[in-house]
């Protein structure tokens, strides 16, 4: 599949981003099947690469988070689980466009085309790509970090007595 990415910019720092994707483009065919229980996986990641094994394990374990993202947004009104996913909502509402717009682009994408205002230089609009995409990863490094220190705090508050 191919993508089409338009950008310009609208004030300052502040620029838009937006893409399409051509689905009827498609170089390889695309077979991404993930298992649906433990044991599928289980039988799926014995055979293959590494790199296959770490992609059907993170597609594994977002389908059950989508799962159980979707009960939290089903239950009654008024429940803690209501309060969780409301929380949850107002949490992605803090996430900048600029993150949700790059993780938008799937991993089946070959190849990518930038379009941008003839009166913007090419080196310009590939280097604001280029520091969102770093500025993202450095955030998401320190935020990595944080999460891996309160590993322990967050287990000792989970286990009931």
């Amino acid at each position: 599949m191919r993508a089409k990415l338009v950008v310009f910019p609208i004030r300052g720092r502040n620029w838009c981003f937006t893409r399409a994707i051509d689905h009827s483009v498609c170089a390889t065919p695309v077979f991404s099947q993930s298992p649906s229980t433990l044991k599928d996986l289980w039988k799926n990641v014995a055979t293959k690469p590494v790199n296959i094994k770490a992609e059907l394990c993170v597609d594994f374990i977002a389908n059950k988070m989508n799962k159980a993202w979707t009960s939290l947004e089903k239950s009654k009104e008024g429940s803690l689980k209501k309060k969780i996913h409301g929380l949850g909502l107002w949490l992605l509402s803090q996430v900048p466009p600029s993150e949700i717009f790059l993780k938008s682009i799937s991993k089946e994408i070959t190849g990518v085309e930038v379009i941008y205002p003839s009166s913007l230089k090419a080196q310009l609009v590939h280097r604001r790509l280029r520091h969102i995409a770093l500025r993202g990863s450095i955030i998401h490094r320190k935020y990595f970090y944080c999460s891996v220190s309160l590993i322990p705090l967050t287990s000792a508050l989970s286990v009931r007595m």
